[in-house]
């Protein structure tokens, strides 16, 4: 489920898996509108390989970036421990946002 949130007068969205763990995070918007068209941009681009940047932070840990095809960044991963975290956390955007429903929160 993606769920839209606004913070003060700007608005972003969290993508979560069935258990509910945040697998992707997104910027920050100047409108709702802008979000929700961010969330149909991961709909559309996380079916495709090129658009995953997969990378290591300078800590050692390791995270991926969902871009969409002007190579902008549309969300975000967590940080994972190790680099096989980042494939399964790909791979959960993959299954879980095509479908995923949008619940606005407070």
């Amino acid at each position: 489920m993606f769920e839209l949130k606004k913070k003060g007068d700007q608005f972003h969205f969290v993508l979560k898996s069935g258990n509910g763990q945040v697998i992707l995070s997104s910027e920050m918007y100047n409108t709702k509108a802008a979000a929700k068209n961010g969330i149909a941009s991961v709909q559309k681009n996380c079916g495709d390989d090129k658009c995953f940047e997969k990378k290591e932070a300078k800590n050692g840990k390791f995270h991926f970036n969902l871009k969409s095809t002007n190579g902008q960044i549309i969300g975000s991963s967590q940080m994972y421990a190790a680099e096989a975290g980042v494939k399964t956390g790909i791979e959960s955007v993959r299954k879980n946002a095509p479908s995923a429903e949008i619940k606005e929160v407070e």
